[in-house]
């Protein structure tokens, strides 16, 4: 356990000095020779990377590029044609987020199943954290190849890919004979999950109208607690099966929201940046303009979109012709994404999240829930209380700043889990009458605040800070921290709460407790505000006056619009 506290550690410096190393370049260029008293204090303060209580400074103004954002025609989706069919094609891409949800919890409910531990011997300890580990780890390999395939055959074919690997993955692990079996089925479904995980948000950030981005990309990875509680109600009806199928129903259903998403993915037109990417560009101006404006493409919103698109892509790639990882170290602006793309991974599942989407059942028997049932049921009814607050909050995105979003989430945590740890000490070392209540209650409180932020903002925040020539790959950077965060922490719960034993859990939670609060002051004065803009005025936040973005005034366009309608006349 005195590892695990030095690998965090060790985690937060890297991407705290990165991060410092950033703020302190950027202002020492904005501000290279302070001469009067005033500026000299503030100059003192910019080093250490705070002023008034805001993170380190960014590239541009974002009151400014609010005001300087383009307001689009208001659109309504449920009375426009073109964005009902956007809407279906939404939650075909949202489905795999759902997928990855099903298994955390379907691996979190088996764990209370007699059947299941009868059939494999009740795995304990380090054989059941790598029985969790094993689709991460899987997830882990196909990582890399992702933006291989996205930027060079688009978003659509990672997806195919992906979910024919997961449904090949959960018939082997539904129809399993030994442990075996079971672990390989677990491996694969992993896997193909990161092929799909990564370019679906992608294909359906690059889809979306611009007034519905932000909401999308939220609720994108809020739909993960759809998948857990599909099967923690459907764990808890099969639970009453007096056979090996009690587990078995629920591991081959994994298959089943693969299989939607494989049948809808053909329907879904590709992204209009990819094809842009690759001169594609009447394909790419037809699809705006099909789903934006009902087929006219010389409507403002299209014409801007389209032009700002292809002139940010093609200053993009006359900076970098062939863009690679390397492009993260070479300017202050992109090791600057660097950090917070890890911090992003490795904070939203060391948090403590873990145990509870994983090891639930071992989390209630601490605090004396022994029972199967009741502790299926709340199981069930947390994951169905995140659900309702993270789908509430990505409603209202486009009115809450990011960082006050991850800033409650996180300082909300943090204090949950004092009490929490509290309540787990007073109970297992003390028997101390409505401890073990109480610790069931702050579990549920916890989920509530880290459903404030973390489960829509993950992806949709890293997606903002990304250009284009970087989103595919700093994606893929992301989703491998999260792996190997959740690698990490699905091998090292079930080891550590053997280590402790149930009646000392409350020293595992001490680590959290001091872990958030050192996540709480990474956010606080690192990330940056990033509500309101288009993605590519976005880049302007974090490299100001270095941003490849391209100048494109919507009025300009609503003008040469009317002209040439008038023309037409």
């Amino acid at each position: 356990m005195v590892g695990l506290v030095k690998l965090r550690c060790s985690c937060l410096l890297l991407v705290l000095t990165g991060s410092l190393n950033w703020g302190t370049d950027q202002l020492y260029h904005a501000n290279p020779d302070p001469t009067s008293q005033q500026q000299q204090q503030q100059h003192h303060i910019f080093k250490m990377g705070i002023l008034d209580k805001k993170p380190v400074a960014q590239g541009a103004d974002l009151k400014q590029l609010q005001d300087e954002t383009p307001q689009f025609e208001k659109v309504d989706w449920k009375k426009d044609p073109g964005l009902r069919k956007l809407a279906v094609y939404s939650v075909i891409l949202c489905i795999a987020s759902a997928t990855t949800g099903y298994d955390g919890m379907f691996f979190n409910s088996v764990q209370a199943f007699k059947t299941w531990k009868d059939y494999f011997g009740d795995p304990q300890g380090s054989k059941l954290g790598l029985l969790g580990a094993l689709y991460q780890i899987g997830s882990i390999c196909s990582i890399p190849i992702v933006p291989f395939l996205t930027d060079n055959f688009g978003r659509k074919l990672p997806i195919i890919i992906g979910c024919a690997i997961m449904i090949v993955g959960a018939v082997i692990q539904a129809v399993s004979k030994n442990l075996g079996m079971f672990m390989g089925g677990r491996a694969m479904l992993g896997f193909g999950n990161s092929l799909a995980q990564i370019a679906s948000p992608m294909l359906l950030t690059e889809l979306c109208h611009p007034q519905h981005r932000a909401r999308l990309t939220t609720v994108y990875n809020c739909l993960w607690n759809v998948g857990a509680l599909i099967v923690s109600w459907l764990a808890f009806g099969t639970q009453y099966i007096n056979s090996d199928w009690s587990w078995r129903i629920p591991a081959l259903l994994q298959a089943f929201p693969s299989v939607i998403q494989l049948l809808g993915i053909w329907f879904v037109p590709e992204s209009p940046r990819f094809l842009i990417a690759k001169d594609k560009h009447d394909q790419a101006l037809h699809i705006l303009a099909k789903y934006h404006a009902n087929g006219d493409a010389n409507h403002p919103t299209v014409q801007f979109e389209f032009r700002e698109i292809k002139e940010t892509i093609r200053m993009e790639m006359e900076a970098s012709k062939n863009s690679s990882y390397m492009d993260f170290f070479k300017t202050r602006g992109n090791r600057y994404r660097l950090a917070i793309l890890l911090s992003l991974g490795f904070f939203s599942q060391w948090s403590g999240n873990a145990i509870i989407s994983n090891y639930s059942a071992i989390l209630y028997s601490t605090a004396g829930i022994t029972e199967q049932t009741p502790q299926l049921g709340l199981g069930a009814g947390q994951t169905g209380l995140a659900l309702i607050v993270s789908i509430t909050m990505a409603m209202l995105v486009d009115k809450i700043d990011r960082r006050t979003a991850f800033l409650a989430s996180t300082g909300g945590m943090c204090g949950t889990f004092v009490f929490w740890t509290l309540c787990a000490g007073l109970y297992g070392e003390h028997r101390s009458p409505g401890a073990d209540k109480a610790m069931i209650f702050f579990i549920w409180i916890f989920g509530f605040f880290y459903s404030l932020a973390w489960s829509g903002l993950l992806v949709g925040y890293a997606i903002e800070i990304l250009p284009y020539k970087l989103r595919g790959k700093g994606l893929m950077i992301m989703n491998m921290s999260v792996q190997c965060a959740l690698t990490l922490n699905t091998y090292a719960n079930p080891v550590a709460f053997e280590a402790f034993g149930l009646n000392g859990s409350w020293k595992l939670y001490i680590i959290y407790t001091c872990w958030i609060a050192a996540e709480f002051t990474f956010i606080f004065f690192m990330y940056v505000e990033t509500r309101g803009p288009t993605l590519e005025e976005l880049v302007k936040v974090i490299d100001g006056d270095e941003a490849e973005v391209a100048h494109i005034d919507i009025h300009q366009v609503e003008k040469e619009v009317e002209i040439h309608e008038s023309k037409s006349a």
